[in-house]
Order: structure tokens, then C-alpha cells, then sequence
């Protein structure tokens, strides 16, 4: 009875959240779910969702990233102190859109994407809101990098606006313009500011040695540079989608999920192998 219960309490959790956001896909897709690839976005959504692991998780790093501005502040220097975090996973939380496209056995969709960002729905991810603010009450400029394009600057200003964010502004938000890669825009910001700390779930919202790179050179990059994660680079966590997983399928994003289920089920033979 337990093997039976347990999946039916799952999916039953989820339609709550769901249907607060009206957006619960209809319970004929909910069947048509692809194993691996969707599947496991809905248990990586629920987990986000549900568990107080994931919001301890959060707590810890903005709990970090306070200890860690702190810390700068007590060193002086010639230009003006800046934040520069991402937003998708690391201030605001889209969980429930990814899952109900997940319930409908959807991968990501541009379409259906840009509709959720333009409602301006999304909550905060715990603890971002208290650590921005208090960072802009020490004279910390926020600047928010985020690959949203150009045409969503309304719903996301709309949103981050909502939570009352410090610097939710036209000149703080720097939206993906001709590329998805963030160091032109990071660099932008570090001609006029010290940038004391960057957040994000995602390593190449760190830097560019993590972008388009293999599994094994993200890897490596990250052993190398390892001293700099807790310190300056603060990673939220993201199981449901990323870079990590686009580095799987050696960036073809333009795989089907069916595609993408047979390359996860080698990595997961090869993981059971090992």
C-alpha cells in the first residue's frame, strides 16, 4: 500500500501549489509525463517546493552572503560596492511553472515561459529579500544579470518591484541582449564598482570559464577555483534545470525530451556501472 500511496501524495501536493497559480495542466498530459527528463523535474520541483531542506539551504547561503559582505565592508576602497546576482532560481523561484510544464510532460518552452514571467507571479527564494535589502542599507548597490530577454523587462521589473527589492530598476537590470553569456555584463558593472559578492545557481553566472564547457571541465574549474565559492561566487541550489544538465547534452538544446531521456539513461548506466 505504501509504494502505491507515496506517488499519489506527491502529485497530490503538487496540484495544490498548482492550482494557486491556475496554471495545473490537464490530468490526460499528467500521464504522458517522459520518465527521466520530466520525472525527474517534477521530483526536483517538489523538492524545491516541499522540503525545508531546500529553504535551509537558501537561509545558509544568504546567511553566508551577509557574513560575507560584512566582511568587505570593513575594507575601504575607490569605487562605489556592488552585488551582482542573477535572479531564475537565486531571487525569484519559478518552481511552479517548471512544474506544471513537467506535469504536462513539457521541457522547456519559450512560449509558455514568457507568458509566467509576464504575470510577475513568482515569490522570492528564502532569504533573498531580507539579504538584498539589508545589503542596500549599507550602500550596496544591487545589480540584477539575468539571460530574461529584453521583451520581459516589464514583468520582471513588475515582480521584482512586488517584494519592494532595492534597485529594481531600468539601470540595475541588465537583461540578455545579444548574447547569453553574463562577463560583458559583469564587466560592465566592475568599470564603475567593486563587486563584493556574486550570487547565482548556476556557475556561469560566475564567470565565463564555466561557459560551454564538458561535465569534466566544469568540474575542474570548479576544484580549481574552489577557495572562492563561500567567499565571493554564492551558489543557490538548482536540481531542476541549468547548465549542469545542458553540459550533458553537450549544449544541443535542440533535442526532443525523448532524445534527452536516452542520453540521461547512459549517464544514469554509467553512474550504476561505476
Amino acid at each position: 500500500m505504501k509504494k502505491n500511496f507515496f506517488p499519489f501524495l506527491i502529485l497530490l501536493l503538487s496540484a495544490c501549489s498548482l492550482q494557486k497559480h491556475q496554471i495545473l495542466p490537464d490530468k490526460r498530459s499528467i500521464a504522458t509525463a517522459n520518465p527521466i527528463n520530466t520525472n525527474g523535474k517534477i521530483m526536483a520541483n517538489i523538492w524545491m517546493q516541499r522540503s525545508a531542506e531546500y529553504k535551509a539551504l537558501c537561509f545558509q547561503a544568504y546567511n553566508l552572503a551577509q557574513f560575507r559582505l560584512d566582511e568587505a565592508l570593513k575594507t575601504a576602497s575607490a569605487k562605489p560596492k556592488a552585488i551582482v546576482t542573477d535572479i531564475d532560481e537565486t531571487v525569484l523561484d519559478n518552481s511552479p511553472h517548471d512544474m506544471a510544464e513537467a506535469l504536462a510532460g513539457k521541457d522547456f518552452d519559450l512560449k509558455t515561459w514568457k507568458l509566467w514571467t509576464a504575470k510577475a507571479e513568482a515569490d522570492t527564494i528564502a532569504g533573498a529579500a531580507a539579504f538584498l535589502k539589508y545589503a542596500a542599507s549599507k550602500n550596496v548597490a544591487i545589480f540584477y544579470i539575468t539571460n530574461r530577454d529584453e521583451d520581459e523587462r516589464a514583468g520582471t521589473l513588475k515582480n521584482l518591484q512586488k517584494f519592494n527589492l532595492p534597485n529594481a530598476d531600468d539601470t540595475h537590470l541588465l537583461l540578455k541582449q545579444n548574447t547569453s553569456s553574463k562577463e560583458i555584463r559583469r564587466d560592465q558593472v566592475l568599470q564603475n564598482y567593486d563587486v563584493v559578492l556574486f550570487l547565482g545557481d548556476n556557475l556561469n553566472d560566475f564567470s565565463a570559464m564555466f561557459e560551454r564547457k564538458t561535465y569534466e571541465d566544469r568540474l575542474q574549474n570548479a576544484k580549481t577555483h574552489q577557495a572562492e565559492f563561500g567567499k565571493k561566487f554564492i551558489v543557490l541550489p538548482n536540481p531542476a534545470y541549468g547548465d549542469w544538465e545542458g553540459a550533458l547534452y553537450q549544449y544541443n538544446y535542440q533535442l526532443k525530451p525523448v532524445q534527452k531521456d536516452s542520453v540521461l539513461k547512459k549517464w544514469a548506466i554509467k553512474e550504476a556501472s561505476n
